[in-house]
């Protein structure tokens, strides 16, 4: 006798993405959470996991489903408690410009503020990743929140790979170069804030999702600020408008600042992070930098509470006074 097998229980979170043109619908809330939590816990086979991460990829994922995704990955969090100012996700990498915003951050920590970067791997032939440029920078590569919490009480960035404290969600990056697409997983990772810093900083290039991931921060409680950055990473482009999507106490707010200089920049023909130091250190002006590394100092204040008038003032006070002598400062040149 014929028996019909029963249904996998996360089919039913496949065909709820996956039923046809009028069929399809997005995931509530509370389904994205579970979809999500059954991932984590390995209970999806991996057909599953592909046609999910896919179905989503095509759809595009709502304020919603990021939401809910977010309350899971948190839900099975076992960080402790760890002061940070700023969450400052880095997946992106850079192939136009410099990661100037690495020079922004280690300005801002040695003047008290305390930020936590974490990252997803180089995924990208031809991109300049934060991971490739924390020795170089003097920032701690830490492989545990431990090691997050003495980086940042000794005053420097931390950054912990995101293998480190969800490798479900690296291994689901990872699939990439198997599915030939970027995953919802790339997306998802800029809203986690997994210490629950005082704000969450994102950057996302594509226009139209800087809106649906304030909705989801907003969603979820969380101060945050959303921007355009420069390559997809959290760095104010000096030539362009910038647009902030905020959200407070959930309340949205928005904000354009200008560009900051009249005339658009040349592309440097080649990079070379060697130039970093160099303008750390005050042996090679830099106009570019410097705009974009003061710059991405006053979005990082403003987050924090200040005006953008202030937010500016004070970002030039810290690069002006940076300790070029300092070499714990892991800048003193190579």
């Amino acid at each position: 006798m014929m028996v019909t097998p029963a249904e996998h229980p996360f089919a039913p979170f496949v065909r709820i993405l996956g039923k046809g043109k009028r069929g399809a619908r997005d995931l509530t809330r509370e389904e994205a959470r579970q979809a999500m939590g059954m991932l984590l816990d390995g209970e999806a086979e991996d057909a599953q996991l592909g046609a999910f991460l896919m179905l989503l990829r095509h759809k595009e994922e709502s304020a919603q489903e990021l939401a809910g995704f977010t309350e899971a990955v948190r839900e099975r969090l076992e960080a402790p408690p760890i002061a940070v100012d700023l969450d400052w996700p880095s997946y992106a990498g850079k192939k136009r410009h410099l990661p100037w915003y690495l020079l922004a951050c280690k300005c801002l920590a040695q003047n008290g503020v305390r930020i936590l970067l974490h990252g997803g791997g180089a995924h990208t032939a031809g991109r300049l990743y934060t991971e490739q440029q924390l020795e170089l920078l003097g920032i701690p590569l830490c492989n545990d929140w431990q090691e997050v919490a003495l980086a940042l009480d000794s005053g420097t960035p931390a950054f912990i790979p995101l293998g480190a404290w969800m490798p479900v969600l690296q291994r689901m990056i990872d699939l990439r170069n198997v599915l030939g697409l970027r995953s919802p997983i790339h997306s998802l990772a800029r809203i986690l804030n997994p210490l629950g810093a005082r704000c969450a900083l994102q950057s996302i290039f594509h226009p139209g999702y800087q809106e649906n991931h304030r909705e989801a921060s907003r969603l979820l409680g969380d101060t945050a600020i959303v921007i355009k950055g420069e390559g997809g990473e959290i760095e104010i482009n000096p030539d362009a408008r910038s647009h902030l999507y905020g959200t407070q106490a959930g309340e949205a707010w928005d904000e354009e600042w200008p560009p900051l200089s009249p005339l658009r920049h040349v592309k440097p023909a080649t990079l070379d992070p060697q130039q970093m130091l160099a303008v750390w250190n005050g042996t090679v002006e830099d106009d570019y930098a410097q705009l974009a590394v003061v710059a991405t100092m006053a979005l990082a204040l403003r987050a924090l509470g200040r005006s953008r008038e202030e937010a500016f003032a004070v970002a030039n006070s810290y690069w002006a006074a940076r300790n070029l002598s300092n070499p714990a400062m892991g800048l003193s040149g190579v």
